[in-house]
């Protein structure tokens, strides 16, 4: 029998105890895999809102634990303006409204027509919307789609009828799925005049962007700027909590992991002293010992990463279509993450069977042969 032939075979030998361990293995493996798809993917609808607008870079309110949260008054707005470099400024109100039950998380944006171009939408059909309407809306050409709308029908938000008098497109998925008012007429109706969410900043060609950001920064540090998604975490401390929870369930599922396949190698150490005494006896190296130790709970540690992500899969199903996280949670898959996880396993493995193996390895042949 070929040395992987014999790992593969003592697994089997222990089936309910190798299973048990595995099972054990992939509750810490799909944990860290579902923390990093639902991470990931809020990551990227949270700074999707902040990438609504053509810009060079967003400024919002540092600090606050949710983004929709940031207050940027007119005074700031102005300033802001004022900086040289800076061609506009487009501050824009950012709130969402229980449309229905399939989108309980529709974006209403409120933006001065009059700056609609500088923002980056187009309109391509209709037109847009009167400085002061107070019943005139543009809809995102996905929003449109999705909910069967056209240019001249209605939209009920926040139990007020609007009629559609434009459908927009800005290119950002986000922002195509939701619907513009008249800036005054949404700060109205959230009843915050003269106060906007977000302020989009484009600059003149030839202008460094870094040191105008510090110079803001410095100037004015109730606010931040954020130019890619990785500093998100500036402006959302919401973001930051979720980013430590899933840090913290890594190391967490490795610990526990490791432990438990520590206790079951130290079982299977205890059971088999006789074994591993014959294997010393008849000349098996320490090291040739070590690693079929450490194969055995490799090769359990690799099955229930398996287990694993396909457990992720399931909840983060389960998890898509929650009332509370329709619309905001749109699974990306990616590789680096189940990646993560794999070396999630090995290092199960590795950590948990290390001990055994080196308890297993420096037995002394002949009082393990007397081992009863």
């Amino acid at each position: 029998m070929s040395f992987f032939g014999l790992v593969a075979h003592n697994v089997r030998a222990r089936w309910l105890r190798s299973l048990l361990t595995a099972v054990a293995v992939a509750v810490g493996v799909a944990t860290v895999a579902t923390l990093g798809v639902v991470t990931h993917s809020l990551r990227n609808t949270a700074a999707a809102v902040l990438s609504t607008g053509k810009a060079d870079f967003t400024v919002a309110q540092v600090g606050v634990a949710d983004v929709l949260n940031s207050v940027i008054d007119d005074k700031q707005l102005a300033r802001l303006g004022s900086y040289p470099g800076v061609r506009s400024v487009v501050g824009a109100l950012v709130t969402t409204t229980n449309l229905n039950s399939d989108n309980p998380l529709f974006l209403e944006i409120g933006v001065p027509p009059e700056q609609l171009a500088q923002f980056g939408v187009h309109i391509v059909d209709g037109r847009a919307f009167a400085p002061r309407a107070t019943n005139e809306v543009v809809l995102g050409w996905r929003a449109a789609d999705n909910l069967g709308k056209r240019t001249g029908d209605s939209i009920v938000l926040d139990q007020k009828t609007y009629r559609i008098v434009g459908i927009f497109r800005t290119g950002q998925a986000l922002g195509d799925a939701g619907v513009m008012l008249p800036l005054v007429t949404l700060q109205a109706n959230q009843r915050q005049p003269g106060e906007v969410t977000l302020a989009f900043v484009q600059v003149t060609p030839g202008t460094p962007i870094a040191p105008l950001r510090a110079e803001i920064h410095r100037q004015q540090p109730s606010l931040t700027t954020v130019r890619l998604a990785t500093e998100f975490g500036r402006v959302d401390r919401n973001f930051q909590l979720i980013t430590a929870v899933d840090h913290g369930a890594t190391y967490l599922a490795l610990a526990i992991g490791a432990v438990i396949v520590t206790n079951t190698m130290l079982l299977s150490f205890f059971e088999r002293t006789r074994e591993f005494g014959l294997m010393r006896a008849v000349g098996w190296k320490r090291s040739r010992i070590m690693l079929l130790v450490i194969g055995e709970a490799l090769v359990i540690s690799l099955f229930g990463a398996l287990l694993g992500v396909a457990l992720a899969f399931g909840i983060v199903t389960l998890l898509e279509h929650l009332p509370q996280l329709v619309g905001y949670l749109h699974p990306e898959y990616r590789s680096a993450t189940f990646w993560r996880a794999l070396y999630i396993a090995a290092g199960i493995g590795f950590l948990g069977a290390l001990y055994p193996a080196l308890r297993a390895a420096w037995l002394e042949p002949l009082r393990a042969l007397r081992y009863e």
